[in-house]
């Protein structure tokens, strides 16, 4: 026995080798390998683990970034979706009946969240994706193995490759994988917290219809309108930016599966590609299809970026929102103070009572780093040569992390902020009042030039509009109270 005893070093850890385990002495317990195979040779891996060889020598060849860099989570339940899927489908074309269904049920367990410990690989690898969709296919393998009562590591009675891989290349399952995710994600999270801001944006504007107040252009007075009428604008603002995202969506929900390599479909069956795609739109309840051309969906990933275009465009739209509720708070005593905001937490260290427009300032961090995903994606994108886009991991790392963030943001921007905002209506008609644009409502009567100096001596004189007007002798003090009305300044006669 003692023969079969070797030596080895891991990490400057001893390990005894014996057979196909290895065992290694670390703080006193003994901690397990296995060996696993694949075609650079034999590899140590855990146990304890599922993955296999390729996914080891990954985690060798890539350490960069450590746990914060792994592949999104949607991205490996995605990956679970389409490997069930594949099996499904490829039982159809001859696939042992009991090991598909080992491969279904492990890959169930996968699209579930169940394994999510088992896919240990960073964004930062090869740009096709390929060793993560080898994390897949060595995961499910070894599960699916384990689940028919063989030996992990064995590739017996399921190979990684020939079972779990049939039909497949890393080329379109990660595109396919990209979409997927991306589309549950959108209709599952982003949509719906965008919509929930708009509508509670919505109930604001109907609740401030009847508040007027001054407008600002060029951060400067200008002409009366309600704060229904602005909070109306942030709602068609979203509004159009749901609708941008929705009409991206059918691109979408073209998948490149079927295409294999380089997009003419070697090694599947004739219908695989519509079949699979059927599959997928059954597990998910969203209309997947087959793409119409697989090169074009294998060599670029224009969709990608049409997506995080809308998506660039929403975080534009929530940055102008949030900096304007933000501003538009500010004080309490010498800001704006036309908004009051709701009080979630202290703001500062040092200065006692003070609270900070936290939700605001959280929004338009979001939307900035929304907005920097977007060139990252841009340019991801625009590197598409030849037959096969090599950004992949970073296209779809940055597209979910757009999609989370912008659809988390948007909930805790409506429960923390806009469902509480309170309308300071004194303060808003004493600043209204004090404006020099209300001038405007003189054109019609004096003149454009006459009321211009009407405005400019009230500023220099320190005078109101209408003691302006009466030291100048270009109205009465029932002329003026006639033609100034703020309320009949709000649309056209």
């Amino acid at each position: 026995m003692l023969k079969n005893l070797r030596f080895v070093r891991v990490q400057a850890k001893p390990i005894f080798r014996l057979q196909n385990r290895s065992f290694s002495i670390v703080s006193s317990h003994w901690q397990k390998y296995r060996i696993e195979r694949d075609t650079f040779g034999d590899i140590e891996v855990p146990a304890d683990r599922y993955w296999g060889a390729q996914t080891q020598r990954s985690l060798k060849n890539f350490d960069i970034g450590g746990p914060t860099e792994r592949m999104p989570e949607p991205l490996i339940k995605a990956f679970g979706i389409i490997k069930r899927a594949a099996a499904t489908v490829n039982a159809t074309y001859g696939l042992d009946q009991k090991i598909g269904e080992a491969i279904v049920k492990a890959a169930n367990e996968v699209s579930k969240g169940d394994l999510l410990d088992h896919f240990p690989l960073v964004v930062w690898q090869t740009g096709s994706g390929t060793q993560t969709n080898m994390n897949a296919n060595e995961v499910i393998a070894n599960r699916a193995i384990e689940i028919l009562g063989g030996q992990l590591g064995s590739k017996s009675p399921v190979h990684p490759n020939d079972h779990v891989n049939m039909s497949q290349s890393s080329n379109d399952t990660f595109p396919t994988a990209m979409h997927v995710s991306a589309a549950i994600e959108i209709n599952e999270r982003l949509l719906p917290g965008l919509t929930q801001l708009r509508d509670a944006i919505a109930e604001k504007s109907k609740e401030f219809a009847n508040i007027i107040k001054i407008g600002r252009t060029h951060l400067q007075d200008a002409t009366p309108l309600t704060l229904g009428d602005e909070f109306s604008g942030y709602v068609q603002q979203l509004t159009f930016g749901i609708e941008r995202i929705k009409t991206t969506l059918p691109r979408l929900y073209y998948l490149a599966q079927g295409g294999t390599a380089v997009g003419t479909g070697l090694n599947t069956r004739k219908g695989f590609d519509v079949n699979i795609a059927n599959e997928i739109a059954k597990i998910t309840n969203l209309p997947f299809q087959t793409a119409p051309n697989k090169f074009e969906a294998l060599a670029s990933h224009d969709t990608i970026v049409e997506v995080s275009g809308a998506l660039n465009t929403v975080a534009v739209s929530l940055m102008k929102i949030a900096n304007d509720i933000r501003l538009l708070g500010s004080g309490p005593r010498c800001g704006f103070g036309e908004l009051s905001l709701p009080e979630n937490e202290p703001g500062s260290s040092i200065m006692p009572g003070k609270v900070n427009p936290t939700q605001c300032e959280a929004m338009t961090m979001v939307a900035a780093q929304v907005i920097g995903n977007h060139t990252t994606i841009s340019i991801s994108g625009s590197n598409g040569h030849f037959e096969l886009n090599v950004f992949k991991p970073v296209l779809i790392k940055n597209l979910l992390h757009s999609i989370r963030i912008l659809g988390d943001a948007s909930v805790s921007f409506t429960n923390n902020c806009v469902v509480g905002i309170k309308a300071n209506e004194e303060r808003i008609n004493n600043i209204m009042q004090q404006s020099l644009m209300l001038v405007t409502a003189l054109n019609p009567h004096i003149g454009y030039d006459k009321a211009a100096a009407v405005a400019k001596n009230a500023y220099k004189e320190n005078l109101t509009l209408k003691e302006s007007a009466i030291k100048l002798g270009l109205l009465t003090s029932e002329q003026f109270d006639e033609y100034v009305k703020p309320e009949k300044m709000l649309g056209p006669k």
